[in-house]
């Protein structure tokens, strides 16, 4: 049996929820998806779905090797797509979505030079905060950053990302810097409001007896706001100490306008990733513009880049 067939239904019962859904679209007995997936987990030693007669639910292993089989389905689908494409010309419309401050910063600017490169493809590009429906609202690929719990995309890791707490030399110099998360309750943090995404607070890595723990702080200050863009503004203004992400204040940091503070306690990396609906052939214009995207953003100066 074809250990890329076994791949291939994994997924499939994975994206569609149930055996009997797989088998459907393959045109094949619920039985064979079964022996296939059977066949998979003996090969690997390790159970990758719980199964009932309705449903199906992915093991812990099972959601881990799931976007490592999506990451190397797409793979291998480009690089028959560069093969069989030859030398034909990326055309027609690409739908495009992104986090408004991060789209802003590190998406917008590279959509003019990708049509550069490919005059005969057209783009939108819309910037929102929340998480749309790709299918649903006719996107055909988002760039998302954090974990990425919707396993019926596939998912492609770009970049890492992590979450500093940062602040102005000029308010370090009058306040000195905390020593440890628990000191922030003593500082002036520039925080999200209630009505923000961030609601488990700041995450940080705490070394206890047992190992290290990843804990969530909501410290408090005199200023708050809905506006991401607008703490990290006035976090360069020397108002406070801010938590954001190394995409947005790097190049600050590498500049030196801004510090991090209370490195030893960072949380691990989470990730940037350019997610798209499953498909058996992934159009040549995405293809190159999930290329595009993991080639800028693996250029060594792309995240010091000034706003």
């Amino acid at each position: 049996m074809s250990k890329l067939k076994q791949l291939e239904t994994f997924v499939a019962v994975a994206h569609r929820g149930g055996l009997t859904a797989a088998a459907k679209a393959e045109g094949l007995a619920p039985a064979i998806i079964g022996r296939r997936l059977n066949a998979l987990e003996e090969r690997l030693g390790v159970k990758l779905l719980v199964r009932t007669t309705r449903h199906v639910t992915l093991t812990q292993e099972g959601s881990a090797f799931l976007e490592d089989c999506q990451r190397l389905l797409a793979e291998l689908a480009s690089a028959e797509a560069s093969v069989s494409v030859g030398g034909v010309k990326a055309t027609g419309h690409l739908a495009l979505t992104a986090p408004a401050g991060f789209g802003r910063r590190h998406v917008a600017p590279l959509v003019p030079r990708f049509r550069e490169l490919h005059p005969d493809v057209t783009i939108s590009l819309s910037l929102s905060d929340r998480v749309v429906d790709l299918a649903a609202e006719g996107f055909d690929c988002a760039v998302r950053v954090g974990e990425m719990p919707d396993s019926s995309l596939v998912s492609v890791r770009l970049a890492d990302n992590r979450r500093l707490c940062v602040a102005a030399p000029s308010y370090l110099k009058r306040h000195g810097a905390p020593k440890t998360p628990q000191d922030l309750v003593r500082f002036d943090c520039l925080t999200l409001s209630s009505d923000a995404s961030q609601t488990r607070g700041w995450a940080f890595s705490l070394h206890q007896p047992a190992g290290i723990e990843l804990v969530h702080l909501k410290p408090g200050g005199p200023l708050s706001c809905s506006d991401g863009e607008v703490l990290f503004d006035w976090c360069l203004a020397g108002y406070g100490i801010a938590w954001r992400s190394t995409w947005e204040v790097q190049a600050e940091v590498a500049a030196g306008l801004l510090v991090p503070v209370l490195e030893p306690f960072a949380a691990p990396a989470n990730g940037i990733y350019a997610v798209f609906p499953q498909r058996k052939h992934l159009p040549l214009r995405l293809r190159l513009w999930i290329d595009y995207l993991k080639q800028q953003f693996a250029e060594m100066g792309f995240w010091h880049e000034p706003r």
